[in-house]
């Protein structure tokens, strides 16, 4: 059997019908089971934030640390960990990343003191690296007509765990305190890792004898830990006082020197051979966009619901989870939805739907006075968001060669963690300066802003699924 095609991964293509099923539902059981646990870990603590604001003494922006520092952190490792699986094998490496990501969990769930909570949660970041290697394995180990439904799911799941994670972590959280959420988490996301080490086979695809670019991954996790810090900082130090001023200056020129020394290195983590691929630019732009909306929406709400009257609706904690539900149920809904028709229709119109979705979801939030109002405009802002998400990462994955797919989908995850590990500080830095509804109003005109950026960046896509799309079809041909 010959396979010939301007595509890459051919070679997987002409034996998919000898793939292992079995194994095949089995891994994406787990990989979505860890999906599912991760996001109900990580949205469980979200409408906790203002309630750890009043706890430490901290105002909004600093709180919003615990959900950037895991963000940078993720952002530093996500590259270095990818290209390690390159290197070593992806399942080699989740048998040193999954422990430490237990072990964070359980540090988080016992940190006596702030300080302690954020030095938790940036070695808790570790976790984000985790996807691109479980991404990579999907790609090179399934067949390739079920890799865009098996990234749906994944997806989907992520919807699951923050649909749970947000009314059953806020009502442990609200009866118990934010510790104990932690406390029922740990055993469940330590029995899936176990068994994903134990049930998952490793890849064929390696690339040894490649460096690891550590020099661009501790200048990109120093310049963000900068920004995002004075982000935080600046409205309780004063935005013209020597430390913030250094520290913005600092990040920017460190961040802009990592910038020009990727361009001269052989194995970057920020690879312009990659990001000279229209699709693999435009995919990495828009999940940076989809990441800090994501995030943005997700800490904008949380203090909306909460605070009291008349900034917000005076909502306890689990009301608040409650409420926030709807933005992560519309990812429950949509993604299978998105996994049967992306293939039909391609990704190119689910872009600009999503994009217009998620507009008028910022529009309906911008304009409501009532609490009703604004769960309607989240749920809508969530639909459009996962409608951007979904297709991005079916774009990326079908657009590069398979010995890239490790470095890519890690390189794709650093967009993702800056666009979050921003949208995080951003939000909480409206709220601590303003303290009125005008954050509010500022928040939601930012999140339209971002997503007709979106949509000007989708126009550039080169379509590649459905009937439109500009790469000629794989062939198989059997010769005997």
């Amino acid at each position: 059997m010959q396979c010939r095609s301007i595509l890459p991964n051919c070679d997987t293509l002409t034996e998919q019908h000898k793939y292992d099923k079995k194994y095949t539902t089995r891994a994406l059981l787990l990989f979505s089971a860890f999906s599912i646990l991760v996001l109900y870990i990580e949205t469980m603590l979200i409408p906790s934030l203002p309630a750890i604001g009043r706890e430490y003494h901290t105002n909004a922006a600093e709180t919003s640390l615990i959900v950037s520092m895991y963000l940078v952190s993720g952002v530093a490792l996500s590259p270095v960990v990818g290209k390690l699986g390159d290197v070593y094998g992806k399942k080699r490496m989740l048998k040193y990343v999954l422990p430490i990501y237990v072990i964070a969990v359980g540090i988080t769930g016992f940190s006596p003191n702030f300080t302690i909570i954020l030095l938790s949660r940036t070695i808790q970041g570790i976790g984000l690296t985790i996807f691109s290697l479980l991404i990579s394995l999907i790609q090179e180990e399934f067949p390739k007509e079920l890799v865009p439904r098996s990234l749906s799911i994944i997806m989907a799941m992520f919807g699951i765990g923050s649909a749970v994670g947000l009314p059953l972590g806020s009502f442990i959280s609200n009866a118990y305190g934010w510790q104990v959420s932690y406390h029922t988490a740990l055993p469940l996301v330590a029995i899936v890792s176990a068994l994903i080490l134990v049930y998952i086979r490793e890849s064929k695809y390696t690339r040894p004898n490649v460096s690891i670019d550590y020099v661009g991954a501790i200048g990109m996790a120093a310049s963000l830990s900068m920004i995002v810090f004075a982000l935080s900082e600046g409205t309780s130090m004063g935005w013209t006082s020597a430390p913030i001023i250094f520290l913005l200056a600092a990040g920017t020129a460190i961040l802009v020197s990592t910038v020009f020394y990727e361009r001269r290195v052989i194995e970057p983590i920020l690879n312009a051979k990659l990001l000279g691929i229209r699709n693999v630019f435009n995919a990495n732009l828009i999940t940076l966009i989809a990441g800090l909306g994501f995030f943005f929406s997700y800490q904008i709400f949380a203090y909306l619901f909460e605070s009291p009257p008349p900034l917000g609706f005076g909502y306890s904690i689990f009301q608040t989870g409650l409420a926030m539900a709807p933005f992560a149920i519309v990812n429950v809904i949509v993604a299978p939805l998105l996994g049967r028709y992306i293939p039909r229709i391609g990704v190119k119109p689910f872009f600009i739907i999503g994009g217009l979705v998620g507009i008028a979801g910022f529009a309906v939030s911008l304009t409501a006075s009532t609490a009703l109002f604004s769960i309607i405009g989240e749920a809508v802002i969530g639909m459009g968001i996962a409608m951007i998400n979904i297709p991005t990462i079916n774009l990326l994955v079908l657009s590069i060669e398979q010995r890239d797919m490790g470095i890519a989908t890690s390189m794709n995850s650093v967009f993702r963690f800056v666009g979050s590990a921003l949208g995080a500080p951003i939000a909480g830095l409206l709220i601590a300066e303003f303290q009125s509804k005008v954050a509010f109003a500022y928040s939601f005109y930012i999140g339209i802003i971002t997503l007709v950026l979106a949509i000007v960046l989708s126009l550039f896509v080169d379509e590649i699924l459905g009937k439109n799309k500009k790469i000629t079809k794989i062939e198989e041909e059997v010769s005997i």
